[in-house]
């Protein structure tokens, strides 16, 4: 068994689900700033160009979603983490605000839509994502949840421990 909790969702052993985050997190950010854009030019291209951010927002992060609960419900000890588990519901949330977000632009129209309900439920979003970022942080730099066991590893293979049981890891 590894020290540290390993991610399944993976190329080799490179986990697909911080591979696929910066999508969902440059669309769901990039939208806020074109509401702010339409509110300030009145052009409606910047309306259009934040209901299409949110559309494609939820796609890729419904895309992340899949190997970020894959590694969740395949490995015990993530799922014993309370940040991992803040992540979870956190980003859930976010989807479903990005949802609803995309539903009253479809249903108003881009431009009416927009001001106020939808520049507001935009910059919750992207609240809740820098809420998520740092539990995904936690997870990774506090937690190492998918990080190689041992300076010089090159897979995901248990390492034998050193020094009389103790492995050379630096403390957090």
């Amino acid at each position: 068994m590894t020290i540290n909790p390993k991610t399944t969702a993976a190329i080799g052993d490179h986990p697909l689900h911080p591979m696929l985050i910066p999508f969902p997190i440059a669309c769901l950010v990039g939208a806020p700033i074109a509401d702010l854009a339409f509110i300030g030019t009145g052009d409606n291209f910047w309306a259009r160009a934040a209901m299409w951010l949110i559309g494609a927002g939820i796609v890729m992060a419904l895309v992340a979603a899949a190997a970020g609960l894959t590694d969740f419900f395949s490995e015990p000890r993530i799922r014993r983490l309370d940040d991992a588990w803040s992540h979870m519901v956190g980003n859930l949330a976010a989807v479903v605000l990005a949802l609803v977000n995309f539903y009253l632009r479809y249903a108003q129209g881009t431009e009416a839509a927009v001001t106020p309900w939808g520049v507001v439920l935009s910059l919750i979003v992207v609240g809740i994502l820098l809420f998520t970022g740092w539990k995904g942080w936690e997870m990774v730099y506090r937690h190492h949840v998918a990080v190689l066991d041992a300076p010089g590893q090159t897979s995901s293979e248990p390492v034998t421990p050193q020094h009389g049981g103790e492995s050379r890891r630096r403390a957090a």
